[in-house]
């Protein structure tokens, strides 16, 4: 996952743009204790009051990370073999998921059963029938599936698409490029907002987001697509130029593009759609797909400017640690917030200690396991690094 150049030149822009992602990832797991929405334990404070921040970084916070992860697989197989490629992808991420699935996972699981069918078992209990699919755990929603590995969906994903694109390297390098080069700016946005838009309008109505991999063709329309970009354009320089000259032009009209989903929105709830709610769908899908696009654009951008040739100890360290920090920090938020929960504390103070529990949960995980030789591959760190 740490991102490699082939030249001697560092990319910090998107050293710094991959640990701005995960960042953001880990708090929009925070809100989701927060907001209306089905999560695997909620809060008694939860209300739709953050919800449009929230709505604001939906759209294109996983297609950024991995966007940023096809480029970064680009720069990986210029220094590898194909097969060499593979493996090295397969060595840093099936460990931690298989780890993940089996150790980190699980008291999400256990948490979300007792807080949504009340279960009254031990965490012994619980784990022994994890580990054997038991399918017994039901409510209105539906059963749980265990195992599982939730949020380390994005790791199984990305391990699928590495192997994918392992396989196709030798042919894919291979493809001149140089045409690319010459194409309009307008291009580079109109291409993944016609894909975005395809994704939302035409598959997400058929094929729901589950993130069970097989059949989840909505979700592979963006993360595949997205991270096949970002390997495309990671051959020349040409969309980060143009994301550099476009930035505020960029951040504007996806703020706008936000405020029509957001109006779109209220008035469909509100009863006062003044459109028919076909031409409402193809519209706000649209609007969305902007919404996405032309903020990923404006993200790359200002990283481009302001952060190409910004390096500090921060970023070195946070480079290897922000892939840690993911895979733990989800489960230190589910556990946190439920006891939390039961406190009855006012909100802002939960919500601080929550916070300040999970920062020092993920910094505390990664300065143990980094430590240990025999914990590093399956939190995704280099073997022979030094401690």
């Amino acid at each position: 996952m740490e991102f490699l150049m082939t030249t001697a030149t560092r990319r910090y822009d998107l050293d710094w743009l991959r640990i701005i992602a995960f960042g953001l990832l880990i708090f929009y797991h925070i809100g989701m204790f927060y907001v209306t929405w089905d999560w695997h334990v909620k809060s008694d404070h939860a209300s739709s009051l953050i919800e449009p921040l929230m709505r604001l970084v939906n759209p294109w916070r996983l297609d950024l990370l991995f966007f940023i992860s096809g480029v970064a697989t680009v720069f990986l197989a210029g220094k590898m073999s194909a097969l060499q490629l593979a493996g090295s992808r397969f060595t840093r991420l099936f460990w931690p998921l298989l780890f993940g699935m089996l150790v980190i996972v699980p008291p999400q699981s256990y948490y979300e059963i007792v807080s949504d069918i009340h279960f009254s078992g031990g965490y012994l209990d619980f784990y022994g029938k994890y580990l054997t699919a038991y399918k017994g755990w039901c409510d209105h929603n539906g059963c749980l599936t265990v195992p599982t590995w939730n949020h380390l969906w994005y790791v199984a994903y990305l391990l699928a698409y590495s192997l994918i694109f392992a396989a196709l390297w030798p042919a894919l390098k291979r493809l001149p490029l140089q045409w690319a080069t010459r194409l309009p700016a307008p291009v580079y946005f109109a291409i993944p907002i016609a894909l975005y838009w395809f994704a939302q309008c035409i598959l997400q109505p058929l094929f729901e987001d589950t993130h069970a991999f097989v059949g989840d063709w909505t979700v592979h329309a963006h993360a595949f697509g997205f991270f096949l970009m970002g390997a495309t354009v990671a051959r020349f320089d040409r969309l980060f130029d143009i994301a550099r000259a476009s930035r505020w032009f960029s951040l504007i009209i996806g703020l706008i593009a936000y405020a029509g989903v957001s109006w779109l929105r209220v008035a469909y709830y509100g009863g006062y759609l003044p459109l028919p709610k076909e031409a409402a769908w193809i519209i706000g899908t649209f609007a969305e797909s902007c919404q996405a696009v032309f903020m990923i654009m404006a993200l790359l951008g200002f990283a481009r400017k302001h952060l190409s040739h910004v390096d500090t100890p921060l970023r070195r360290t946070l480079t290897e640690a922000i892939f840690p920090f993911y895979i733990v920090h989800q489960t230190i938020i589910v556990v946190a917030a439920y006891n939390l929960n039961r406190l009855h504390l006012p909100v802002v103070l939960e919500a601080t200690l929550l916070v300040a529990i999970t920062v020092t949960g993920c910094w505390l995980s990664y300065v143990i396991v980094r430590r240990l030789p025999l914990l590093r591959p399956f939190f995704g760190l280099k073997v022979n690094a030094k401690a």
